[in-house]
């Protein structure tokens, strides 16, 4: 078995080498980086370096993005909305640093980012045997995804050093074709520095996400700091400024169409190898569901903040996120359907079968694949709307708290190897700091309402899908009589429970199963049920998963028999290289998009009202043609927003875009609408990286924020 999986990386890493220069697409791992770009200053080694020294040094991990040091005193680069959570917790309506930004002009004002983390690559080493290793021929497939998730876990567990500051994670790659040990220097203390007021961080507002033309200066600085004795600690007035001695300049020259291009980041997630039955699944159910979910939760959110500033803003990261998350999915069935994906993938499936039916030893080695990955998908399929009803539901607030508390209480009394990993001890410092965090953005009557949502919703299955837990609160009842006795029982849930109290919730979680139970909390009894089905849930996804580990790379190896060529790992959230040009792109027939926007567009848009309600400083700067040294001369006006055709996702938001000397010409941040489904599909015609231009967060902070110490801080080419 492991010198199999071993065969299979080997043979991915050598096609993946074998790169076409001329094609845009491709998330590179460090170590795979392309030669011979045209316009690319740099050399591949000066990257990466195993223990440091490359310029991936300067490029961070951090809290659902990606960032960059951009002075050697840990200043960092990111995204406004990837700062969004810290800017929000930081808010009251005395204060409100969303409405108003925030600028520290010193490093005694800057401001805590409660639960913000950056992650520094170090190393990165192939570790398949050492994983496999756990593996057996004779194992079942919820054996063998038990036993990977366990070793993966233990390998965490070893590689973590308090005293450094570093921890493991351990990384699939191409579905378990091959895994890879990541080490980072985990930074804990994470503090606000300068964030510009929503009207110029997040104009356009949900809007204008997702969409081009854009006008939005999608940026904010943050920084990293660290213990006096130089390792990373949490929290503390004590702390100083990381010494970021990699960290990279930012150009004031900007960009022009056909400029080279490059981003580093921390991309999430992308399926492009996928087969049909995983393009179907998610088109048809995976996406339609979550749209589903979101909005009903959204109207509550949005309900609950009508007419309350205070509630507002404690509710609002929440509701950007899932209004991102929203359009996302909607755009995602949008493409997939209008692309023909799924029609496409079927096709390339059926020539597949048919090259592997004239070659009878192919035929015997893979001709199994496809038939059984449609099965097992059929199969997976059973009780799909509970399932997703049930997962879905551990997004309620109260509900993860107890689920998780009740089911810790259980676990610790076992020894660390036989528990499940999520509860092994090195994580669990990691689930109360995530639990001490989430409390800032908790309203139990919110709360409450959204968990009412999807008792409800899966009241209206048919009755042979209800839970355990969901007939003993509704019984026989249907319809109005089943509300009543869901809002009633939860009613009673959170009028008697202490979860909604952190002191108390965290006193809980280090209690033992016997004073856990004592404590007679309706919620914790809830909980116990709950896990049940949970628990029910995990055997069943680990069936799938076991079954698919094997299967995905058998299919991946078909694919590389059939056509060659180049087979780059699927994004994963690890560091990843991509390159391209600033390029327009033509949405559809008869209509152009300009690769470049400008500070007019952003007046043009001006209504006065949100999401598009400009700074009245900003238009006088416009007004006056205040625009310093930062207007371009072939646009002549201030630049905003620009393209490229770099090839991101999710989790990129705040990478660094850089020009061949490896300078930031700007701050990517979003995708084009018409090519969200580059998840599953790099289009050249239409994919493209939305980038906030450099010389707009220059000009910002100049002329519209006067951060004149910030600015001497910055490296300005």
């Amino acid at each position: 078995m492991n010198r199999k999986f071993i065969l299979v990386f080997l043979l991915l890493v050598l096609f993946s080498l074998s790169v076409n220069i001329f094609a845009d697409e491709g998330m590179f791992l460090l170590n795979q980086i392309p030669k011979k770009l045209k316009g690319f200053e740099l050399k591949p080694e000066d990257f990466y370096r195993p223990g440091g020294g490359g310029l991936s040094d300067a490029v961070i991990m951090m809290s659902g993005g990606t960032a960059s040091f951009v002075s050697p005193r840990g200043l960092i680069l990111t995204n406004h909305h990837v700062a969004y959570d810290a800017i929000q917790k930081n808010s009251s309506p005395e204060k409100n640093y969303l409405e108003d930004g925030f600028y520290a002009k010193s490093i005694e004002e800057e401001l805590p980012a409660p639960g913000y983390e950056a992650f520094v690559t170090l190393n990165f080493e192939d570790i398949t045997e050492r994983v496999m290793s756990a593996v057996t021929d004779e194992m079942t497939a919820i054996e063998l995804a038990e036993a990977i998730r366990k070793k993966m876990a233990e390998i965490e567990k070893e590689e973590e050093n308090l005293e450094k500051g570093t921890e493991g994670r351990v990384i699939s790659m191409l579905d378990g074709s091959s895994y890879y040990l990541f080490t980072y220097l985990k930074i804990k203390d994470i503090r606000l520095v300068y964030a510009p007021p929503s009207s110029v961080g997040n104009y356009g507002g949900d809007i204008d996400n997702w969409m081009w033309p854009r006008h939005t200066g999608d940026f904010s600085f943050m920084r990293a700091y660290i213990g006096l004795d130089g390792v990373p600690a949490e929290y503390s007035k004590e702390n100083v400024p990381y010494n970021s001695k990699t960290y990279l300049p930012i150009s004031s020259k900007g960009v022009k169409n056909g400029d080279f291009t490059f981003i580093m980041g921390y991309p999430g997630h992308t399926m492009r190898y996928r087969t049909s039955n995983s393009v179907d699944w998610n088109q048809n159910l995976s996406y339609p569901f979550g749209i589903k979910m979101f909005q009903s939760i959204i109207d509550i959110l949005e309900e609950e903040s009508n007419d309350n500033e205070k509630l507002a803003i404690k509710l609002s990261s929440t509701t950007k996120g899932l209004n991102n998350a929203l359009k996302n999915y909607q755009g995602m069935v949008e493409g997939l359907k209008k692309s023909n994906i799924l029609a496409r993938k079927k096709i390339q499936e059926r020539k597949l079968t048919q090259f592997l039916e004239k070659n009878p030893e192919l035929k015997k080695k893979y001709g199994d694949v496809l038939p059984s990955l449609r099965q097992l998908y059929k199969e997976h399929l059973e009780g799909y709307e509970t399932d997703s009803y049930l997962q879905f539901m551990t997004f309620t607030q109260t509900v993860s708290y107890a689920t998780t508390i009740q089911k810790w209480s259980e676990e610790k009394g076992k020894p660390d190897s036989e528990r499940d990993p999520r509860y092994m001890d090195y994580q669990i410092p990691r689930i109360k700091k995530r639990m001490e965090v989430s409390a800032k953005d908790y309203d139990a009557p919110t709360d409450a309402k959204v968990f009412k949502i999807f008792l409800c919703k899966m009241a209206a299955l048919p009755k042979d899908q209800h839970v355990d837990f969901l007939r003993e609160i509704i019984g026989d009842k249907t319809g109005k009589e089943a509300e009543s006795a869901i809002s009633n029982f939860i009613d009673d849930l959170y009028g008697k429970t202490k979860l909604t109290n952190i002191e108390d919730r965290m006193k809980m979680f280090d209690m033992t199963t016997e004073e856990l139970n004592a404590l007679n909390d309706p919620f914790i009894g809830f909980a116990k049920k709950a896990n049940d089905e949970l628990d029910r849930l995990k055997k069943k996804n680990d069936y799938f998963n076991g079954k698919i580990t094997k299967l995905r790379p058998e299919y991946y190896k078909a694919l590389l028999e059939w056509k060659g060529g180049d087979m780059y790992p699927d994004a994963n959230r690890t560091i990843r290289f991509t390159y391209g040009t600033v390029k327009g792109y033509f949405p559809r027939d008869g209509i152009y998009y300009k690769p470049i926007t400008a500070l007019r567009g952003v007046i043009e848009k001006h209504t006065g009202e949100e999401p598009f309600n400009a700074p009245k400083k900003l238009i006088k700067l416009y007004k006056k043609k205040d625009y310093g040294k930062y207007m371009d001369k072939v646009i002549k006006d201030v630049p905003v927003d620009f393209l490229a055709t770099t090839d991101i996702t999710g989790g990129n938001s705040g990478s660094p875009i850089m020009n061949g000397k490896g300078e930031i010409i700007g701050c990517a941040f979003d995708g084009d609408y018409e090519s969200m489904t580059s998840d599953w599909q790099y289009s050249d015609r239409l994919t493209r990286t939305i980038s906030v231009d450099s010389r707009y967060i220059l000009f910002i902070l100049d002329k519209f924020s006067g951060a004149e110490e910030l600015l001497d801080e910055l490296t300005v080419y």
